[in-house]
C-alpha cells in the first residue's frame, strides 16, 4: 500500500464487530445442520449458516474495511463485481459447510472443505479489490497474497471445526471473537499486498458511475447488523418452539 493511505478507525472497528457477529450467527445456525431430518432441512440449514458466514462475517467485513481505507484519491466500486464477490463468499462458505458436515467426520474431509472455503474467500477478497475504480495503476506483492490465502484456508478449517464441535454459548462467543480476528487478519494482509502507482491523479470516467458515498460503510454495517440480529431472533424462537413441543 502507498504511504499516503490511511484508515478510518471507526469503520475498522465496525468491520471487526460485524465479522464477530456474523461468525457467532453462523455458529448458532450451523448447529441445525447435523440435526436436520430431511435433505430440504439440511440444505436450508447449510445455506442459512453459509449466508451468515459468507455474507455477514466475511463479505460485509471486507467491504466495510475497504471503505475504511482512504486511498488519497477519488475511489468507487464496480457494482457488478462487488455483488459477484458477495455471491462467491456465500457459495464458498455454503460449500465448505456442506462438505464438512456430510457423513462421518474425518480430518481429510475437514481439510478439503477448509481449502475449498479458503480459496473461495480469497477469490472474494481479490475480486472485491478488482472492483475498485481509481485513477492509478495497481499491483500486488505476491508473497503477501500467498500469506493472505494461507490465513484464509487456516481460518476456514478452524471455523468449520468450531461449527460442528462447539455447542456452549460462551464457547461460541469466544470462538466468534477469534474468528473475527482471523477474518480481519486475512483482509488486512491482503490490503497490505495492494500497491498503488498514481496515474497523474486523474480519476477514470468509471469512478463517477461506481458505488461510493461517505456513509456507505456505516449503511452496510447497519443493514447487515439488522439482518444478522433478525436471523438470531428467528433461530432462538424456533428453538423455543421445538423445546416446548418436546416437553
Amino acid at each position: 500500500m502507498s504511504a499516503h493511505q490511511h484508515y478510518n478507525l471507526l469503520l475498522v472497528l465496525l468491520s471487526y464487530v460485524i465479522s464477530v457477529l456474523g461468525s457467532f450467527t453462523a455458529l448458532q445456525l450451523a448447529v441445525l445442520i447435523p440435526l436436520a431430518r430431511t435433505s430440504q432441512q439440511r440444505i436450508a440449514a447449510v445455506l442459512a449458516a453459509g449466508a451468515a458466514m459468507g455474507v455477514g462475517a466475511i463479505w460485509a467485513m471486507h467491504f466495510i474495511a475497504m471503505l475504511a481505507c482512504d486511498m488519497g484519491m477519488p475511489v468507487s466500486y464496480d457494482p457488478l463485481l462487488t455483488a459477484l464477490s458477495a455471491v462467491i463468499a456465500f457459495a464458498a462458505c455454503s460449500l465448505g459447510l456442506s462438505i464438512a458436515s456430510s457423513g462421518a467426520f474425518s480430518w481429510a474431509k475437514l481439510a478439503a472443505a477448509g481449502i475449498c472455503m479458503g480459496l473461495g474467500v480469497t477469490s472474494m477478497h481479490y475480486l472485491g479489490m478488482a472492483a475498485v475504480i481509481m485513477g492509478a495503476y495497481t499491483s500486488y506483492d505476491m508473497n503477501l497474497v500467498a500469506t493472505s490465502m494461507l490465513i484464509a484456508i487456516v481460518a476456514s478449517v478452524v471455523a468449520l471445526w468450531l461449527a460442528f464441535n462447539l455447542r456452549g454459548p460462551l464457547q461460541m462467543i469466544g470462538s466468534a471473537l477469534v474468528m473475527g480476528l482471523a477474518v480481519c487478519g486475512m483482509h488486512y494482509t491482503g490490503m497490505a499486498a495492494f500497491n498503488i502507482d498514481e496515474n497523474g491523479g486523474q480519476a477514470p470516467a468509471g469512478v463517477a458511475g461506481g458505488m461510493r458515498g461517505d456513509n456507505l460503510g456505516a449503511t452496510i454495517f447497519v443493514v447487515t447488523l439488522v439482518l444478522l440480529i433478525g436471523a438470531l431472533i428467528i433461530h432462538y424462537k424456533r428453538q423455543q418452539r421445538r423445546a416446548a413441543i418436546s416437553i
